[in-house]
């Protein structure tokens, strides 16, 4: 009898402990918080607009969002109650639009000033402080001059921006006092580290970075339509170069490339470092950096992915981390 007791006794407490691995596993699964990361990506970062209005149709609510470049435009739009004006603005936008934005520099380091672009938003939603914001929200960027990651929680939303999406080549770096600073893909593509956390929500994170091949020939387009040859500097550099080498293909291949192995990089060890509950990969390698007129189809990416990655966790309690 004793025996049969103790079975019963060893029966009982497996089962209280599974009821209590069970009672956690869906209670993780009915977390309707959500603290949000957003990576860079260029115009491909339009896709997050897709991912928040998924999660916010699906019924959950955005707490806290972080974001590197493109990420950390979107993260403070929406985190300013802006992000509805800010698309109907993009459906406007086409390639003439988008080249008009474009006030090219004749500058070695740069090839976009990038004031224009930032006065046409700050028309669309007027500029803020971080602290006053709706919710937290922070976006990173790279010190040229220390090589740390700069972190923005306070002050002006747009020159945290400003400073976030200082893609190296294309936008002039951002000069504050000793710093300069550089787009925040450079040091963490994928902020998830940085994002105000709630030990009650879950941690989603929205991953479309990654190799941009199509990006490389549009910056280069962009540089023969600026002019660049007739810059005496340049063209002496190039009379210096091996007869066949052109210092304008040559000089943004490799560094877009540089930068884009250091996205990838860095994004792996984000995702080490601080695995997300939810994330949402999307590589799309059919658009580019540069395809500012094609929002709508980047959205609905987002949105689509999104979904998919969401009902993933529910049915299985687990992220998906396939090509990271």
């Amino acid at each position: 009898m004793s025996g049969l007791r103790k079975n019963i006794y060893i029966c009982n407490m497996i089962s209280a402990k599974l009821e209590n691995v069970l009672h956690l596993f869906n209670d993780e699964k009915k977390k309707k918080d959500v603290d949000l990361v957003l990576s860079t990506g260029g115009a491909r970062g339009l896709a997050h607009i897709g991912a928040i209005l998924q999660l916010e149709e699906m019924g959950y609510h955005i707490r806290s969002i972080a974001g590197a470049s493109m990420g950390a435009l979107v993260g403070g739009l929406y985190a300013a109650g802006g992000l509805g004006d800010f698309r109907d603005w993009m459906k406007t936008i086409d390639k003439k639009k988008i080249h008009q934005l474009y006030d090219f520099s004749f500058s070695l380091n740069h090839i976009v000033k990038g004031d224009r672009i930032m006065k046409a938003l700050n028309q669309v939603v007027p500029d803020r402080n971080i602290e006053d914001l709706s919710i937290p929200f922070c976006a990173v960027a790279a010190d040229a001059v220390s090589g740390k990651e700069i972190i923005f929680r306070k002050g002006s939303m747009y020159k945290a921006i400003r400073a976030s999406i200082s893609i190296p080549v294309f936008f002039n770096p951002v000069r504050q006092g000793e710093r300069m600073y550089l787009d925040g893909g450079l040091v963490n593509p994928l902020p998830l580290n940085r994002v105000k956390r709630d030990k009650k929500a879950l941690l989603v994170a929205v991953d479309v970075s990654g190799h941009d091949y199509k990006g490389e020939i549009m910056m280069n387009q962009l540089i023969k339509q600026r002019n660049i040859d007739h810059s005496f500097a340049l063209a002496v550099l190039n009379k210096m170069l091996p007869h066949g080498m052109d210092l304008d293909l040559n000089y943004v291949s490799l560094l877009n490339r540089t930068y884009s192995i250091m996205i990838h990089q860095n994004t792996k060890l984000a995702l080490k470092v601080t695995p997300p509950d939810i994330y949402v990969e999307i590589p799309m390698s059919r658009y580019s950096t540069f395809d500012f007129d094609k929002s709508e189809r980047l959205i609905a990416i987002g949105k689509t992915k999104t979904r998919k990655m969401v009902e993933h966790f529910l049915d299985s309690g687990k992220t998906q981390i396939e090509s990271a």
